[in-house]
């Protein structure tokens, strides 16, 4: 591999830097790093430094060498799918096979929404719009109710309108968002599609922050009736935390 730093991007050099800490493993040396780039000492040693103090990487215990840190773990955890345990996702479908309407489990990674176990019959019609959008459906809006006063719960700019429907006031989001903690449940009608609603419930241990949501989600005019399930799947969501956090 030949350092080119002339026909490299801004922080392509961070990223060669980590890629050979990655498959060199712990314990990689600066050494190591300036030899199998090709880069001039003092550009190595700069960056090294930059991706520590970043925590990117890390200093082995004996301060020899690094390793891949703290927030690449988190980088990695974010991308990486979820897994749901056997058990946990033969909960799922066993509720699943009682009702006539949408089951999904939605994790929460970093302040962004992740599928776990999408419901095979009842499929997520806009699965971008949901990610990316999180203020626009009742799982988002759990999560964000869960950050708190976080600052990074939302983007900047105005909040996106997915329907005539759709929260984009700060104001009033934010007391909807006190609302839901307080209720321990979200819900949201025509606001991230128009006919479709859905009722998201916490998923997590006693005294923890919510890891994941439990949503059940059918047309707009069949929310009454799904709320008819809020206790059923209250029961489900206390079942399910212990096998999935």
């Amino acid at each position: 591999m030949n350092y080119r730093p002339k026909h490299s991007g801004p922080g392509a050099a961070s990223l060669r830097v980590l890629e050979v800490v990655a498959r060199f493993g712990t314990g990689t040396t600066a050494k190591e790093v300036i030899d199998s780039l090709q880069m001039p000492p003092a550009t190595a040693y700069r960056v090294l430094n930059a991706l520590v103090a970043d925590e990117y990487l890390s200093r082995t215990f004996d301060l020899r060498g690094f390793a891949l840190g703290h927030a690449i773990s988190g980088l990695i955890t974010a991308a990486s799918p979820p897994t749901v345990p056997t058990a946990a996702h033969s909960v799922i479908e066993e509720f699943r096979s009682g009702n006539r309407f949408a089951v999904h489990l939605i994790m929460f990674r970093n302040a962004a929404l992740r599928i776990a176990d999408e419901d095979p019959d009842y499929p997520i019609h806009l699965t971008f719009e949901m990610l990316r959008y999180p203020h626009a459906s009742a799982a988002g809006k759990l999560m964000l109710a869960e950050l708190g006063d976080s600052a990074s719960r939302f983007p900047r700019g105005p909040l996106m309108s997915l329907t005539q429907h759709t929260i984009t006031d700060r104001r009033q989001l934010e007391e909807q968002l006190s609302e839901i903690r307080f209720k321990g449940e979200a819900s949201e009608i025509n606001e991230l599609e128009q006919g479709s609603a859905s009722l998201a419930l916490p998923v997590g241990l006693p005294n923890e922050s919510a890891g994941a949501a439990l949503c059940l989600s059918g047309p707009a005019e069949r929310f009454t009736t799904i709320y008819e399930h809020v206790e059923a799947a209250r029961e489900l969501t206390s079942r399910l935390a212990p096998l999935l956090f």
